[in-house]
């Protein structure tokens, strides 16, 4: 028994019918899909033909028109704010980040510089006077920080946020306070009078050395300055606030210091202090009451003993608050000192600026290589300069990548044959995708759409690898225009048999990406839209203008001129022959020829009476004798090339040819027909196929399951720098975020105190927030307003009890008692706004600690003026801003007894920090947490909302996953039905649904193994995964439907045409994303280039190995099948005399036809090829010549099939 052939199927036998006198004829079961693609594609014959006929005046307009959109990059705008980037729009934090800005302004009250202090290496303790003496010299030297800018030296008294500076009447005081007022700085410091030496105010006074806070003791002060002013006010004040003696009263952490304060608890014993004693419960600010840090805010990597007493911290922190560019402005705007520079906000903004920058240089580098101890430093100025550094253009990156594409694209297209190579079309073709580049980012910056770091760090590199992609296709197609096109029509030619798979390929990347701007984040979407209007200008680009090139080198090849150098002629233009459909002199075929091709003009028609799609084969065409390779064919080797014809035998009475290189006649294209396809298309290897593919399906739904959501900064500051261990250490140690509960309008603040008390009662007890120390009160606006009512209250009641307050008099009373005095005489009524009767039958706050509400907005307005330690403590943010009013206790006239009543409030919120948030599920926990509190306090009537980073940036993971398999869903039912509508076969598009479906589960699953987590940037990939797939997919499927034969032979035949653009194109991406290797943010790296690369090998693989078998098994049949028909319309002629073949074109056709270019193979038998296997049957219909020369009659035959013309 002969062995099998390794081919398979693809040894197709015809055996011969009878004689008959009918034209071979072709009928298709799918009437309206074939009309209508011949429809679509003499559309694009007769676009391209029209270019070629106009194409210098196309490409010159084309190039102008691009060039044009190209100018409106230089209104491109970069958005480098995160707010701006990352916040969803429209959605409910959006709009209550809009309600935040449009009652307070669009800036924070203060910025934080931050220094964290650990071991070198990491772990030890640092509860020690020497770990926390490094600190101070860390701080101390960053504190002392001085810029020079505008004239004027910058210091950090000068730009510090200072928190509820008091109004004091007397102005030498005010003066003197100003200047003392201390700066809000967080530091474990505060613990100790070393913490002093932190704040950089002084202030002089007669007879005195400069007053500073390390010898500044505010209760002498007062006793001194007793008698030359009325300070009683002021001190009540510092009582309130618990000053005491500020930093003189706490230990000196060096007691052998000579500044070391006699009042120091260990002066005089000069024993070190217990550094872990002492920061036990944190520390405190200048005041007790209103500034304790705690020990979160300070200590990082805590341990404690089994009494809960701390015993040792890994870390610490110090955070120094700077005023923001506004409240810079506005505080020295009218000073003398700057009214010459022409001070503005600008100006303020320039000034924080280059002392943030000063400040992380100098803390980074106030200790030594060598020390046991290492500083990290941050500062908001430091992330915003990553991000611009993140959004910078590299320009040598680009033009690397672009000269690394411009050497592929020519290389791969040179040719031996001179006059035949394509270099100059490779070069030009780049050179028009980065400009059709160019031009869809100027479009998008006329339309207002601003760039961000993802639009230039990788979209230049992505739009170019797939522009590139659809250049090779057609240029490949160009190469193998059917023999015999007349030259006017080659680039119609082109466009249709190509034409449909470039446009399906592009309209889906278009709607792949549009659909991937549903993802809700503006720099996402921006990229989105980007992405597609660029892939939009690509395929104008390459359907209007490339034509015309290729055009114009068809016009050198023609002329035999050189590639590249078109002005010198080929040196090998002589040896080159043109291959045309010519007759065999000796009307014989020559012995040992397995099969003949020719490429014939069918003509489709319909007929009414059979309800069929008719092809008539003209009868008479031209047989071109074929090489002397048995295996060689029109389905296995690219046609219309001359070069892969050089090599045949010659022929009896046959032209001479000259013969090729060896290594010429390999090609892409040579592979797929005599290795790949072979391999590929065996029983047993498409068995190993689908197992391998179900395995890796199986292991990525795996991988799925290990996806995590986040992405946190430590993911976008590149590795390596001192940005990042900053945030690696910070995230470890001190996973802290300042949140705050916002109360809105649209509910009675003073009737629903009780609601307000329960909402904050239910968010103070979830789980990420951190609870205060038991010995504090809660650190919210309406406690520090109970607290101070009730406080005034107690002192009125004393002074009552004492006579010291009458109905009549309150100025011998207290200053407590004459503002208590004050608010409850309040009626709330214009007409008779005072009542003293009231002073003893009612109080401030009831016994259920709540306030009176006719009294709550006087009382707030009273408050706000009163108490602006305990204002700034409680951060409330009012708005609208309750009145100033100012208490003079010796005014006892109508206007001074009056209180304003505040506005209704429409603005506050309470403050809280979040702890113990590592992931991203701790965060998602947060959050529903918080929104569930906020929920039910909406239930009882109040307005609330959490706001803080964890919601403007972590929020969106909440519904990321609905939301990114929402749009994997319908862009997968919108590929499907452009598919279908496009290839006009619902069947084919639903094969390619289901490997791009199988690519994205595969791409996800692969995330989880490479431990990539799952944030909008990688939605945006996976979903845009579909329509870059879909350049993998659609040639081969579409090589497959418009083919005959059996599936394996029409699978071969896809195979052989598509394999060679389709690896071009996977290679030219490839090297596109190569460049973002190049990239400083290994960001860039693991999220777009290891994504996208495993993205176009999955493609590649699934488009070129899985699909081609699929279909092979499942393919839809084929759209024009072989039959056999008697046609009255066309009669046989006689056959030639002397047995020979003579084929010519049919002179007349009925003016109904159609024509179509396809071709087709004429059986022959020949003795059959060593090891061949012989079919006993074929499924396909078959036909044979009718005259055999003898000479080839005897033995057994076989025969291969070949590939009809695409």
């Amino acid at each position: 028994m002969a062995q099998a052939s390794p081919l398979g199927e693809l040894s197709l036998s015809y055996p011969a019918p009878r004689r008959t006198a009918a034209p071979q004829i072709v009928s298709g079961s799918l009437k309206a899909p074939l009309w209508l693609r011949a429809y679509f594609q003499g559309l694009l014959f007769s676009l391209g033909c029209s270019i070629q006929k106009h194409c210098g005046k196309v490409l010159f307009l084309g190039l102008l028109a691009f060039g044009a959109l190209a100018l409106g990059l230089r209104i491109a705008t970069i958005e480098t704010d995160l707010e701006q980037l990352w916040v969803e729009v429209g959605s409910r934090v959006s709009q209550e980040l809009h309600y935040t800005k449009e009652k307070l302004g669009e800036e924070a009250a203060y910025t934080s510089q931050m220094l964290i202090q650990t071991a070198r290496p990491e772990g030890e303790n640092l509860l020690t006077p020497e770990a926390l003496g490094l600190h101070l010299q860390a701080a101390l030297t960053a504190s002392k920080v001085q810029v020079s800018l505008y004239g004027k030296s910058w210091d950090l008294n000068k730009i510090c946020y200072k928190s509820g500076v008091p109004l004091i009447e007397n102005g030498m005081i005010e003066r003197m306070i100003e200047k003392l007022f201390p700066c809000v700085i967080l530091t474990p410091l505060d613990c100790f009078w070393e913490g002093a030496k932190l704040q950089g105010g002084s202030a002089y006074l007669p007879g005195r050395p400069d007053i500073q806070w390390t010898n500044l003791d505010p209760e002498q002060l007062l006793e001194e300055l007793g008698p030359f002013a009325s300070l009683e006010g002021f001190r009540e004040l510092l009582d309130k606030a618990q000053v005491g003696q500020a930093y003189m009263g706490r230990p000196c952490l060096h007691p052998d210091d000579i500044h070391c304060p006699s009042s120091a608890p260990n002066h005089h014993n000069r024993q070190a202090p217990n550094v872990a004693q002492e920061l036990n419960n944190g520390c405190h600010g200048f005041s007790h009451k209103f500034m304790h840090w705690q020990e979160e805010l300070l200590l990082g990597g805590m341990s404690r003993d089994s009494q809960g007493q701390l015993q040792r911290a890994e870390a610490l922190q110090s955070t120094f608050l700077l005023m923001s560019p506004r409240q810079l402005y506005e505080h020295f705007r009218g000073d003398y000192q700057i009214h010459d520079i022409g001070w503005s906000e600008e100006q303020a903004g320039t000034v924080l600026q280059a002392w943030q920058r000063r400040f992380v240089q100098l803390a980074q580098e106030a200790l030594p290589e060598n020390s046991s101890q290492q500083i990290h430093a941050f500062s908001s100025t430091t992330l915003d300069d990553i991000l611009h550094a993140f959004s910078e253009v590299s320009a040598a990156r680009v033009v690397g990548g672009y000269l690394l594409m411009l050497a592929y694209a020519c290389v791969t297209m040179l040719r031996w044959d001179c006059a035949q190579s394509q270099g100059a079309v490779g070069l030009a073709g780049v050179l028009l995708v980065a400009l059709a580049v160019a031009s869809g980012l100027g479009l998008c910056a006329l339309l207002g759409i601003t760039f961000n770091a993802a639009t230039t760090q990788v979209l230049p590199f992505l739009a170019l690898g797939i522009g590139v992609d659809d250049i090779f296709l057609l240029a490949h197609a160009f190469t193998e225009s059917p023999p015999g096109t007349p030259l006017q029509e080659r680039t119609g030619e082109c466009l249709r048999r190509m034409g449909t798979s470039v446009a399906l390929t592009s309209i889906n990347n278009m709607v792949a990406f549009f659909m991937a701007a549903l993802v809700p984040i503006p720099a996402l979407r921006a990229f989105s839209l980007q992405v597609a209007i660029v892939v939009g200008c690509n395929f104008a680009a390459v359907m209007l203008v490339f034509p015309a090139i290729l055009s114009l080198d068809l016009h050198r090849r023609h002329c035999q001129r050189l590639d590249v150098l078109c002005c010198f002629s080929s040196p090998c233009s002589a040896q080159v022959i043109q291959i045309l459909p010519q007759e065999l002199g000796d009307r014989t075929v020559p012995v040992g020829v397995a099969h003949l091709t020719t490429t014939v003009q069918a003509f489709t028609h319909y007929e009414a009476s059979s309800q069929h799609v008719v092809t008539i084969l003209p009868p008479q065409a031209h047989l071109v004798p074929p090489p002397s390779d048995p295996f060689s064919s029109e389905l296995f080797s690219p046609r219309g090339s001359t070069r892969d014809l050089l090599g045949q035998e010659e022929g009896t009475r046959q032209k001479a040819a000259c013969k090729s290189l060896p290594c010429a006649r390999w090609t892409l294209a040579h592979f797929a027909r005599y290795q790949f396809a072979p391999l590929l298309l065996q029983s047993h290897a498409k068995a190993m196929v689908l197992v391998l593919f179900g395995a890796l399906l199986g292991l990525s739904l795996y991988g799925t399951t290990l996806v995590q959501d986040g992405l946190a900064l430590t993911d976008v500051v590149p590795r390596g720098t001192k940005e990042h261990a900053f945030l690696s250490t910070q995230l470890r140690y001190f996973s802290l975020y300042e949140v705050a509960l916002v109360t809105q309008d649209g509910f009675d603040y003073a009737h629903s105190q009780r609601a307000l008390f329960d909402l904050h009662q239910r968010f103070s007890s979830l789980k990420a927030v951190l609870p205060p120390p038991a010995t504090q009160a809660p650190r919210t606006w309406l406690h520090y307003y109970r607290n101070w009512l009730q406080g005034i209250q107690a002192a009125f009641d004393q002074d009552w009890a004492s006579g010291r307050i009458t109905h009549n008099s309150y100025r011998n009373g207290s200053e407590d008692g004459a503002l208590a005095y004050k608010l409850l005489i309040q009626t709330g009524d214009a007409q008779e706004p005072l009542n003293f009767s009231q002073l003893t039958t009612r109080k401030l706050v009831d016994k259920e600690g709540l306030i009176p509400p006719e009294l709550f907005y006087m009382g707030l307005t009273m408050w706000v003026s009163s108490d602006p330690l305990g204002l700034a403590a409680s951060q409330a943010n009012f708005y609208p801003p309750p009145p100033e009013w100012l208490h003079d206790k010796y005014d006892t006239t109508g206007e001074n007894l009056r209180i304003p009543p505040a506005q209704p409030l429409e603005f506050a919120q309470f403050p809280f920090l979040l702890h113990g948030l590592q992931k991203t599920a701790d965060f998602v926990e947060a959050i529903e947490g918080a929104r569930a509190a906020c929920a039910e306090a909406g239930q009882a009537g109040v307005h609330a909302y959490p706001s803080g980073s964890p919601f403007l940036f972590w929020e969106q993971y909440l519904s990321l996953r609905r939301c990114f398999l929402l749009a994997v869903c319908i862009l997968l039912v919108c590929t499907f039905l452009i598919c279908a509508v496009l290839l006009l076969n619902p069947w084919t598009a639903g094969l390619i649904v289901l490997v791009l479906a199988m690519m994205t589960v595969e791409l996800f699953g692969i995330m989880g193994f490479l431990g990539i987590k799952l944030s909008a940037i990688p939605v945006v990939i996976l979903v845009a995964s579909i329509g870059i797939g879909v350049e993998f997919t659609v040639h081969v499927a579409l090589g497959f439907l418009i083919t005959q034969g059996s599936r394996n032979l029409r699978a071969a035949c896809s195979l052989e045409h598509t394999f060679a653009p389709v690896t071009d194109g996977a290679i030219s991406t490839l090297l596109g994303l190569l460049m973002l290797t190049g990239s400083s943010f290994d960001f860039i790296i693991r999220y777009f280039f290891v994504v996208l690369t495993v993205l176009t090998l999955l493609g590649l693989l699934h488009g070129l190995v899985l699909l081609p078998v699929l279909l092979s098994i499942l393919g839809p049949p084929p759209e024009v099948v072989q039959m056999y028909k008697e046609s009255p319309e066309v009669l046989s002629p006689a056959a030639p005399p002397g047995g020979g073949l003579r084929w010519g074109l049919s002179p007349t056709l009925p003016q109904s036809f159609a024509r179509m270019t396809t071709s087709m193979t004429v059986a022959l038998h020949p003795p059959p090829l060593p090891g061949a296997y012989v079919h006993p049957a074929s499924d396909e219909p078959t036909w044979s010549l009718a005259a055999i020369p003898a000479a080839t009659d005897s033995g057994n035959s076989s025969s291969r099939g070949s590939c009809p013309a695409m």
